[in-house]
């Protein structure tokens, strides 16, 4: 496993990171335990999941499925760098979900508890908050990194100018402020090169890639609806996808099996060579489906193999960050 920091802080975490959404509505708890196992065993020990991952409202199902296996022992707690999130709703009343300082401190002690752990390593904002002032949510996060609740906090979704006003306020603070922005991004939706990696860069976070497959578009979609074997391509934006870019996809599968690569890893490693990735985040509903990825690692893409991922997903606009990805 390869190692980095994640953006501008000392922290070292794996270059693949473990998304746990899957666990509690499509991986049984058993085979849950099995996949977080085989992660540390590979030398992942970089774990995302959310307070609402489990989409039954208020219970939290996947973080109290960590908590029990950090209720385990035996190191697994210490050797994980745990993120989570807050913003989602967990009950119906008028506060109980956004980013108030009311919410934000309630629901970071409701995670801790459900995880079974004394601190949250990564707390990200998993979405903005259009209501609530950078002064209130920075004021609660510095109350739990002052508790030792909260190590580093982040962000999820978060626009460019976002990402800015954030970091500007958290200066003004004499605050680290975000320190990682959790944000869709893969071959098939760039829009974030734009402005949301600029940002990125210019204030040291580290991004982390959700969806990195494009809902399982990238992973050989094609090759396993001929097969029959296809779990994904009728959800979400994968369906209204398929269709459209039908004959890049044909492509994309015939230049990974030239290379020799599975298209999911072809996929990631490209994420792996663009300079703002810290590590894409994978979701594994089977221990094969972890074990495969690990081939990302050992992928290295030449120059004309990522010029060839551009000619058939291309960039927004002529490329890069605006503005002159849109003006001249």
């Amino acid at each position: 496993m390869e190692y980095t920091n994640l953006g501008r802080t000392g922290l070292s975490v794996s270059r693949l990171c473990l998304g746990t959404m899957n666990f509690g509505p499509k991986t049984t708890e058993p085979d849950s335990f099995a996949i977080m196992d085989r992660a540390l065993e590979h030398g992942i020990n970089f774990f995302d999941t959310a307070n609402v991952y489990g989409w039954k409202l208020g219970e939290g199902i996947t973080e109290n499925i960590l908590g029990r296996w950090f209720a385990q022992g035996n190191g697994r707690r210490e050797k994980v760098v745990l993120a989570t999130k807050v913003y989602g709703k967990m009950q119906e009343w008028p506060n109980g979900q956004g980013l108030s300082a009311r919410h934000i401190i309630a629901e970071a002690n409701a995670s801790l508890k459900r995880l079974q752990t004394d601190y949250i390593d990564l707390y990200q904002m998993h979405h903005i908050s259009r209501t609530t002032p950078w002064e209130e949510i920075w004021q609660a996060m510095e109350v739990l990194v002052a508790q030792g609740k909260v190590l580093y906090v982040g962000s999820s979704n978060f626009a460019g100018w976002h990402i800015a006003a954030a970091q500007e306020s958290a200066r003004s603070r004499h605050f680290l402020g975000l320190v990682a922005e959790q944000c869709i991004y893969n071959l098939m939706a760039r829009t974030v090169e734009l402005e949301v990696l600029p940002a990125a860069r210019h204030y040291g976070l580290g991004v982390i890639p959700w969806s990195p497959l494009h809902g399982g578009l990238l992973s050989g979609a094609l090759a396993k609806l001929a097969a029959g074997s296809a779990a994904r391509t009728g959800e979400g934006r994968a369906a209204d996808d398929l269709e459209k870019h039908r004959t890049a996809l044909e492509a994309f599968e015939k230049l990974a099996a030239d290379l020799g690569a599975t298209p999911s890893n072809l996929a990631l490693s490209w994420l792996l060579a663009q300079p703002t990735v810290t590590a894409p985040i994978i979701g594994p509903r089977t221990l094969e489906q972890l074990d495969s990825t690990l081939g990302t690692l050992e992928l290295e893409l030449s120059q004309e193999t990522l010029d060839r991922l551009d000619e058939l997903f291309p960039p927004v606009g002529n490329g890069g960050a605006g503005p002159e990805a849109w003006a001249w």
